[in-house]
């Protein structure tokens, strides 16, 4: 059967689904739009099932705060064309208005949100069929206290959030820490918080480097130990330099300016 422009156009506003699909669908449901619909839900599933194997390394990260609750969620593609799609952008961002307007605490909660009657796992879904590529959501962090605040990196690859102890933080300065946690990667907010896991593979790591230099074997502990603080001085958020002002510390920017850290997070899709 013959379709007319008027009914592709109002099918692909209806699903976001290209001109051809929207044709095909059309012709092959005899004009019916919930059939046609379901066909292009259907190409979704069966897309995303024959490139489930396929590595989805690009994609977009995108973060949101309100009242004290921030959120950074990834969705992932396989191409960076797909991932500057402004369909692509506005689809990861109504996944976070989602989950910051419902206060998701995990991935599998966003996946099950509803959005247009439809859960956001079938939007990642019908979004596959789409571009044709391998989709996943992905990343998803969150944090909540007095206040907080989350920066996007350009180009929509790495977000932060930063969650303060107060109200009425300074945006400039709350901005400033959300910026300190993009640039500079810290593995915790202080010393106290580092894995011990990881403490541990700096030790041994002080250990070997004092051996390869010659050091006295009952000097190398003590090495160590000096090297685990250096590492903690430019690996946790408060101790590291602020990278505004070298000459002080996070955490004395924070004082200076009365504001408590509690929490933050990151997520990135670059390679570092």
């Amino acid at each position: 059967m013959a379709v007319t422009m008027a009914e592709i156009s109002k099918l692909r506003t209806m699903t976001g689904a290209g001109m051809m699909d929207c044709k095909n669908a059309l012709i092959e449901s005899n004009g019916d739009f919930e059939k046609a619909i379901e066909i292009i839900r259907k190409k979704g599933q069966a897309v995303a099932a024959k490139r489930s194997d396929r590595e989805a390394s690009e994609g977009c990260v995108l973060a949101a705060s309100k009242d004290g609750f921030a959120a950074i969620i990834a969705l992932k593609c396989e191409t960076d064309f797909v991932a500057k799609n402004a369909d692509f952008i506005a689809l990861t961002q109504s996944i976070l208005d989602a989950a910051i307007a419902n206060k998701s605490k995990s991935l599998d909660q966003v996946n099950s949100l509803i959005i247009d009657g439809r859960s956001i796992a079938d939007l990642v879904v019908d979004r596959s069929g789409i571009t044709g590529e391998k989709m996943e959501l992905d990343f998803y962090e969150y944090v909540e206290a007095a206040s907080s605040i989350q920066y996007i990196h350009p180009g929509n690859k790495l977000a932060t959030i930063v969650a303060f102890a107060q109200t009425g933080v300074e945006y400039q300065v709350a901005r400033d820490v959300a910026m300190q946690v993009a640039a500079m990667n810290p593995v915790s907010l202080d010393r106290e918080a580092v894995p011990e896991k990881i403490i541990n593979q700096e030790l041994e790591i002080g250990r070997e480097k004092a051996r390869e230099e010659g050091k006295p074997e009952a000097m190398l502990d003590r090495i160590a130990q000096g090297r685990l603080n250096k590492f903690f001085q430019e690996s946790t958020l408060l101790e590291q330099d602020f990278i505004k002002d070298s000459k002080t510390t996070v955490s004395a920017y924070l004082k200076a300016n009365n504001a408590t850290v509690t929490a933050f997070k990151r997520v990135t899709l670059n390679q570092e």
